[in-house]
């Protein structure tokens, strides 16, 4: 049970959960690898995806409910068509580029509202959703304007069929939980 400031109790056991969609192949590891070249470490933790819901903390008990309710999700919600062109930039407020969302940009919007109203995966968020596909983050500036221009020209068309739920222990790399089909 949490305490009424909002923190867990001590000794209660959390997870780190992430929802994402994954980008197939051969586009995901490709990506997954240009983010390795630009050396960005977290190339080696976190496979090319969109995110859906960022790192979040839960309780370990709560997870079948989570289950249960990204399920629901899951079924209210159509397959659609996710294009990816070209490359964009959160910079000068985070030092992040990006392979951009050129259609699909409304069903990830209504996908990730979807799965941050389900109670147990409310959190505070620091920035708007935007979806987006990582490709450098935190690295110097002349890796990210590299990867930026050597990414300009990027284009994968693909159907999203479902999301995953991802957990991570903080020491490997995040691990697929289950994934949910969209449409039923």
């Amino acid at each position: 049970m949490d305490r009424t400031d909002g923190t867990p109790e001590v000794g209660i056991a959390m997870t780190q959960v992430g929802i994402a969609v994954d980008i197939p192949e051969p586009w995901g590891s490709y990506l997954t690898r240009r983010r390795a070249e630009a050396g960005d470490p977290q190339a080696t933790f976190v496979p090319a995806h969109l995110t859906l819901l960022g790192p979040t903390e839960i309780p370990l008990a709560s997870l079948p409910v989570v289950e249960e309710r990204l399920a629901e999700v899951a079924v209210a919600h159509p397959s659609y068509t996710l294009h990816l062109r070209g490359t964009g930039t959160f910079r000068p407020v985070t030092e992040v580029v990006f392979v951009t969302v050129a259609a699909g940009i409304s069903e990830c919007e209504q996908l990730a509202a979807a799965i941050g109203a389900v109670p147990e995966l409310q959190r505070e968020h620091r920035f708007p959703y935007h979806p987006h596909v990582t490709v450098a983050q935190d690295v110097a500036p002349e890796a990210l304007d590299q990867v930026y221009e050597d990414l300009a020209g990027f284009s994968a068309r693909f159907e999203v069929a479902a999301f995953t739920l991802f957990s991570h222990s903080g020491e490997a790399r995040w691990q697929p939980r289950r994934d949910f089909r969209l449409g039923g």
